[in-house]
């Protein structure tokens, strides 16, 4: 992978502030994995850029046990979510890529929030589905919850994204942030996320979610 975005200093520590900014209904949508994966047997969840550890924090409030990897390639992430979990012992947090994992070891779901936007598609956005692909069982369940819509659909959604933005924020600061979503982030349309997953060795996925530009998928391993 030719390009990796990290999250550090003042942009990791202000992470989860700026989530749940500028995602509508994030926390809801956190809150919905464990139900969309409990009927899963095997509970061996690969979270991928599992950043500070938001995620997996809904899979150790519930009933059933999980065992949980996460990695990220920024330390100071892996950091903060070191320090949230640690006291949990079925969670192994890992700073690297998902191409440092070991290859034997598979995994029977995983999810991907937030990352795929920031890679472009070079190849970059295939090869990190084949490396997540790889270490799946065949059959295993696939989350993603990503930035997603052809250039026209981007663009309508995020006039709807600023409606639906918190009261108080600075409007140069917002203006900005709609111009590096729209113009430096690398979202692909629904169809191409589809080729792409399919290419990569899973089902076409089902959208389940959607609040504004950000949209849910979930497909299996082949």
């Amino acid at each position: 992978m030719s390009k990796i975005e990290l999250f550090e200093s003042e942009r990791a520590t202000e992470y989860n502030q700026f989530v749940e900014t500028w995602i509508p209904n994030y926390h809801y949508f956190l809150d919905l994995l464990p139900k969309l994966l409990r009927e899963t047997k095997q509970k061996d969840l690969l979270v991928v850029g599992c950043g500070t550890g938001n995620e997996i924090e809904r899979f150790i409030n519930t009933p059933e046990q999980w065992t949980i990897t996460g990695v990220d390639p920024s330390p100071e992430m892996i950091k903060q979510a070191s320090e949230k979990l640690q006291v949990h012992h079925n969670i192994t947090l890992i700073e690297g890529l998902v191409s440092n994992l070991d290859p034997e070891k598979k995994y029977n779901i995983a999810t991907l929030l937030l990352v795929l936007h920031f890679l472009d598609d070079n190849g970059n956005k295939l090869n990190l589905l084949k490396d997540i692909a790889n270490r799946l069982v065949p059959g295993a369940t696939f989350v993603m919850l990503d930035i997603t819509g052809n250039k026209s659909q981007i663009k309508q959604n995020l006039e709807v994204l600023k409606l639906l933005l918190p009261e108080g924020l600075n409007e140069e600061q917002i203006s900005q942030r709609l111009k590096r979503i729209e113009n430096e982030l690398f979202a692909v349309s629904e169809e191409r996320l589809s080729e792409l997953l399919q290419e990569a060795g899973f089902e076409a996925p089902v959208r389940f979610f959607q609040s504004a530009i950000y949209m849910g998928w979930l497909t299996k391993k082949k």
